[in-house]
């Protein structure tokens, strides 16, 4: 686990959590997910909690309690959380397969190789090569099966 210089997460209680109103934590909860899953804001690289308070009409102090609340990490967990999942995606499109990894890393959001890397490695256990190389592998594999079985049919 040493290759990419990953720590431990600790557990923090930070008292400002408690004094956001259930009622808040519902709405801004509901605008954090409209902005991640439909506007897909993450694949900015400079779009930071501030950014998205601002956007909210809110401060970062309750982004940050929100987003621990309800999403159980901190902010930039949840921003690559997304850009990961957004990766694994686009590493396994036909549609995608002639981009690089940087190309892939940039349309995601991260603004360099070296973090999508760490990022992608800290949530999968693989890299981004490595995932993409495995998924054709099974994608071979099964073309495979389906091609052998499709003969054996029309020769039956």
């Amino acid at each position: 686990m040493g290759k990419y210089n990953l720590t431990e997460k600790k557990e923090k209680n930070a008292a400002y959590r408690s004094l956001v109103r259930a009622e808040l934590v519902d709405e801004l909860y509901e605008k954090i997910l409209k902005v991640f899953v439909v506007d897909k804001k993450y694949r900015d690289p400079s779009y930071s909690a501030k950014k998205l308070a601002e956007e909210l009409n809110t401060n970062t102090r309750y982004i940050s309690a929100v987003v621990n609340i309800r999403f159980h990490q901190n902010y930039s967990s949840l921003v690559n959380e997304y850009r990961i999942k957004d990766a694994q995606y686009l590493l396994t499109d036909k549609r995608y397969m002639d981009k690089t990894m940087e190309e892939i890393s940039a349309m995601v959001g991260f603004a360099n190789r070296q973090s999508f890397y760490a990022a992608f490695y800290k949530i999968l256990g693989v890299t981004p090569r490595g995932y993409r190389m495995e998924h054709l592998a099974k994608r071979d594999r099964k073309s495979t099966r389906l091609n052998s079985s499709h003969l054996a049919i029309s020769y039956a």
